[in-house]
């Protein structure tokens, strides 16, 4: 099978790679150039996208003795992540880039662009497996819990899951996989993970919206429409929030209050007790299978919902409903904001995602 292995220059993709080649794979190592400031570093960065992972790829590549490359998807990547973040925040939802970009680059651009090259795969070093079925492929939990990321890629078609090759699933941990890479020489091995948005280096999210959405005052309200104190711009809160409210009048029962609602047409954001962050019910137009659909999926069917990458999953009964995935949770989610994404599983499974459009309060407004 001809692999297109993609490194970011981690020690997880460099070890799948490596595991590409001892199955006989025919592999070609891609880096993903993200950024076009080639003076991006590694220095005060906490993403995956930097110069120096790209030269960190190389490295595996070249003891693998595998071909590499760097393709620039730059432009693609401002078009479908970049930009779609800072319109999600525009209009007051909370969205998920990494989610983006794994539906719009690495499992979309890359993918297509590997098939146009004759490529039978694409390789990752993500925490999931594929298993077959009679209904076809599926995608399930990786065997390590505290390491899975299924819930990133929810957002895999049948079609894209059908060329995908996952070949750390099985492994028990993450740290086997570091003792693997330092047994095969590379120097990645102790390589920190990455984390937070790859094109915010410094992870001041809130400047980088007030520099991007620009900062206007504005109204805090309570759950009544009361004004109780003000913003200096609604995009720098989230559903869920507490701290930096600033509102000088305490609460009439002495609670802390909760972000519950951000308004972007007229720049209010609204706030509440805890209790008040509790959601009966989620749904989604923008929802898709990762595999087979359900049979019937305008009949309710048991799942369970997970709403954050590393949130416990919670039962729930799901079905399609106007157009929408609906989801409706056996206990209600706590904070839920529109624009994340729900990925429903039946058993480890991940049957389908939506991001999340609305949301049904399950505490009912003071009169």
């Amino acid at each position: 099978m001809r692999v297109l292995a993609a490194m970011s220059g981690g020690v997880d993709s460099a070890v799948a790679a490596a595991r590409a080649v001892d199955a006989g794979h025919e592999v070609v190592g891609v880096h993903l150039a993200l950024s076009r400031a080639g003076g991006t570093l590694r220095t005060g960065s906490r993403g995956c996208c930097t110069v120096e992972d790209a030269m960190d790829a190389r490295r595996v590549a070249d003891r693998l003795g595998i071909p590499f490359y760097v393709w620039d998807f730059s432009e693609r990547f401002r078009d479908d992540v970049i930009d779609d973040f800072i319109s999600e925040y525009r209009a007051g939802r909370t969205p998920n880039p990494c989610m983006r970009c794994n539906e719009k680059i690495k499992f979309a651009a890359l993918l297509e662009r590997a098939i146009e090259l004759g490529f039978d795969a694409i390789c990752t070093g993500h925490y999931a497996t594929l298993v077959d079925s009679p209904e076809g492929l599926e995608l399930h939990r990786s065997s390590e819990q505290a390491k899975d990321q299924s819930y990133v890629l929810g957002v895999l078609t049948a079609e894209q899951l059908a060329h995908t090759y996952f070949p750390l699933g099985d492994t028990p941990s993450k740290d086997l996989v570091r003792e693997e890479a330092a047994a095969r020489g590379f120097s990645v091995a102790k390589k920190p993970d990455s984390y937070d948005i790859c094109f915010i280096p410094d992870g001041d999210t809130r400047g980088y919206l007030a520099e991007k959405v620009g900062a206007e005052s504005g109204e805090i309200l309570d759950r009544s429409g009361e004004t109780i104190g003000s913003h200096e711009g609604a995009h720098a809160f989230t559903v869920g929030q507490r701290r930096g409210l600033r509102i000088g009048r305490p609460a009439p029962d002495g609670k802390p209050r909760f972000v519950l609602e951000v308004r972007p047409v007229t720049n209010q954001v609204v706030v509440g007790p805890k209790e008040a962050l509790a959601i009966a019910e989620i749904a989604g137009e923008r929802y898709t299978w990762a595999g087979a659909a359900p049979p019937d999926p305008a009949s309710p069917f048991a799942c369970e919902v997970q709403i954050r990458a590393h949130a416990d999953p919670v039962p729930a009964v799901a079905r399609v409903a106007d157009g929408a995935l609906v989801v409706t949770p056996d206990e209600p989610l706590d904070g839920v904001a529109t624009g994340q994404t729900a990925v429903v599983y039946v058993g480890t499974r991940v049957l389908g995602q939506c991001t999340i459009d609305r949301t049904v309060s399950a505490a009912p407004v003071p009169a």
